[in-house]
């Protein structure tokens, strides 16, 4: 990008562009930082370590201070301190509260002698380039003062998304001059969990007074109808500068606003409008995004592109193509099929648990010269003493475990014998420990893989499915859809886009909810903006009544923001049998229902188990119809219902406490009137 821009500047002034300074804020840091290392214990040439050598130098500082890495992911105190300088914090500016937060008080402390070790090195991070910058100007008014007659004019774009640290590089650069001119839409600003801080776009008249603000309304992408709908719902939003796009495009087609019973029927509707679209020519696959909210949403319409010959691309890596999912499907497939050395290779020490390469090299050594498989292998060797007695403690831990998992699998369903490996395997708590944002992406992705078992009779014939999804081609010479999440769509524009999963707790997400109040949601609404800008001429947003979450039904309700959107903009468009999503159906008290940390309105792992814990009752949301469990029904014929497993359906006969009932999606079944609710007329 600074390539381009400096070419384009060139045409336009010519030789005179040479002595202009493009680039990041952290390219333009490395420059000045080689110029002055020495004020901060560096030589010229130092190193930049990248994220592997930052880790390895954390593990490293964790062995000498006695920190168990178990307990302390080396990658999380990583994260801690780049957070820390993305808020230009040194080591002595870390508060107590936050130092507490981290390695039981111990956090600040590796901070400092990751520092240190970072000098001896004549090495520094990402976070250090600007820093350091802020480290010499301070010290050293001299050298600010150089760099006042050299930088006069200051030009940033994207300032919305510039953290603490960035923006005191700029004040002090821009400090005598105050020649500073910055680009930016503060209803843009999504990145507020890498260390984005919007207060710098909504205080800066504060801070800089004689500044003079020029609205840019004029919106060159999109049709009036999108607009009308983006300008509602983040009008909403209090903590904004506020402006008034307009268009010179006409209004368009209106918004389609669908609700779906399920996220299958939401991948299916979506999948066969773009068919329909590409049909009568009114668009091409490569003008064509889904964009969701979380990544572990791809699933299903993947599943669903992959089915109908739909080609698709994922920005990021494909749902089944992901590590921890191919890491969890490969311990799946040594529980089916124990002779899969290559399944069991991947996973035999993932997560570490002390079997390495000398270890595994024996097991494959032995089965290869008997000619067994090396799980086979492995008990041979358990029987001898080829081992060290800790790899071969090590080694029966996990090969037990897959003995207990192959006997479990004869009593539990192929969803709950997932969950059960993943937990037993350390493999969930793993990601957990990591305490980054994306290992809490994992853990989703984790969660839909078990809900996509669901779908399935049994094991094998997931596994089965599997092989055969990864197996598709789905290219075509006509381009690809594009699927990927909110936060990467941002910069991007596509003719047609769809935004599905509009449902409270996945969009708003209730863990953004939970952790930042106030400040989370509007965050979630500025991205509800972001991907409603996303499209030029045609828009669909979905929502999906229920989704199956770890093999039972969780029923849902329509995003807020639904709410927000304008009437006269939208075409709903609902299943046969469900409601439209107008303000009297979603209007709800959302401070009332929003749950604390440890509950939850949307898909989540905690909940399920809270469900589990506090029975069947517990699992009805508010004012949903609790038949009695006196063994005589409530029901009759006809009636619509809801089933925790099966989803909806309708009532075919009754038999004291006994119904039969024919379900969308998974046929005639007869099952206890005590699992099963009443729809309302209009749900």
């Amino acid at each position: 990008a600074a390539r381009e821009m400096k070419e384009r500047v060139a045409a336009m002034i010519g030789p005179a562009a040479e002595q202009v300074w493009f680039g990041t804020f952290h390219s333009l840091a490395a420059r000045i930082l080689r110029r002055h290392a020495e004020c901060v214990g560096l030589k010229p040439n130092f190193t930049i370590l990248d994220t592997d050598d930052q880790l390895r130098l954390i593990k490293q500082l964790m062995e000498v201070a006695g920190l168990d890495p178990k307990r302390f992911p080396p990658r999380a105190i990583l994260a801690s301190i780049s957070r820390w300088k993305d808020k230009a914090l040194t080591p002595d500016k870390v508060s107590p509260s936050e130092e507490m937060e981290l390695a039981e008080g111990s956090g600040a402390d590796i901070y400092r002698q990751y520092q240190n070790r970072l000098r001896e090195l004549n090495a520094c991070d990402f976070g250090d380039l600007l820093l350091h910058n802020l480290t010499i100007f301070n010290a050293h008014p001299d050298i600010l003062a150089e760099y006042h007659g050299r930088i006069t004019h200051l030009m940033v774009d994207e300032y919305q998304d510039t953290n603490v640290t960035q923006y005191l590089w700029l004040r002090l650069l821009a400090q005598k001059g105050r020649n500073l001119c910055c680009v930016g839409d503060d209803d843009q600003s999504i990145y507020g969990w890498r260390g984005a801080e919007i207060a710098n776009m909504l205080k800066f008249q504060e801070i800089y007074p004689e500044a003079e603000v020029i609205r840019l309304e004029e919106n060159y992408r999109s049709t009036g109808h999108i607009l009308d709908a983006a300008s509602a719902v983040i009008a909403h939003n209090e903590t904004r500068l506020g402006k008034s796009l307009f268009t010179s495009h006409d209004q368009g087609e209106k918004i389609r606003v669908c609700g779906y019973w399920d996220g299958a029927g939401e991948a299916r509707a979506v999948g066969d409008r773009i068919e329909s679209l590409i049909r009568y020519g009114e668009t091409r696959y490569n003008d064509i995004a889904v964009l969701v909210r979380a990544g572990f949403q791809t699933r299903e319409f993947e599943e669903r592109f992959i089915k109908i010959g739909l080609p698709y691309r994922v920005v990021g890596a494909k749902f089944y193509e992901r590590q921890e999912i191919r890491d969890a499907i490969a311990y799946l497939r040594v529980i089916a099929q124990p002779a899969d050395d290559l399944a069991l290779e991947r996973i035999i020490n993932t997560p570490r648990r002390g079997i390495g390469n000398a270890t595994i090299q024996t097991i494959r050594q032995l089965a290869s010269i008997r000619g067994i498989p090396m799980l086979a292998a492995a008990e041979v060797l358990l029987t001898t003493d080829e081992l060290k007695p800790a790899a071969k403690r090590n080694l029966s831990d996990i090969i037990n475990a897959f003995i207990r998992w192959r006997s479990q699998a004869e009593s539990l369903s192929h969803p709950e014998l997932a969950m059960t490996v993943l937990d037993e395997s350390g493999y969930t708590g793993f990601w957990q420990n990591q305490k980054t944002p994306e290992a809490e992406g994992r853990l989703e992705n984790l969660k839909e893989l078990v809900n996509a078992m669901g779908d399935f009779d049994n094991l094998e014939g997931f596994l089965e499915h599997i092989a055969l999804v990864m197996d598709g081609d789905n290219t075509s010479g006509e381009g690809e859809v594009t699927l990927m999440t909110l936060h990467a769509a941002k910069g991007l524009e596509f003719d047609t886009v769809f935004l599905p999963g509009w449902e409270e707790g996945l969009f708003p997400s209730q863990r953004t909810l939970d952790e930042k109040g106030g400040s989370g949601l509007e965050e979630e609404r500025r991205l509800a903006y972001v991907g409603i800008t996303r499209a030029r001429r045609r828009l669909q947003i979905s929502w999906a009544s229920s989704r199956r979450v770890h093999g039972l039904w969780q029923s849902a309700i329509p995003s807020r923001f639904m709410a927000e959107l304008p009437r006269d903009a939208l075409i709903e468009e609902t299943e046969q049998g469900m409601s439209g999503v107008g303000r009297d159906t979603i209007n709800t008290d959302f401070s009332r229902l929003t749950p604390s940390a440890s509950g939850g309105y949307g898909p989540g792992w905690s909940r399920l188990k809270q469900r589990r814990l506090e029975g069947l009752e517990a699992a009805r949301p508010p004012g949903e119809h609790s038949p009695g469990l006196t063994g005589q029904s409530e029901f009759s014929d006809g009636d619509r219902v809801f089933h925790q497993k099966f989803g909806n359906g309708n009532v075919i006969s009754v038999e004291g406490d006994k119904l039969a009932i024919a379900f969308d999606m998974a046929g005639e079944k007869r099952v206890v009137a005590s699992f099963v609710s009443l729809v309302r007329k209009g749900e």
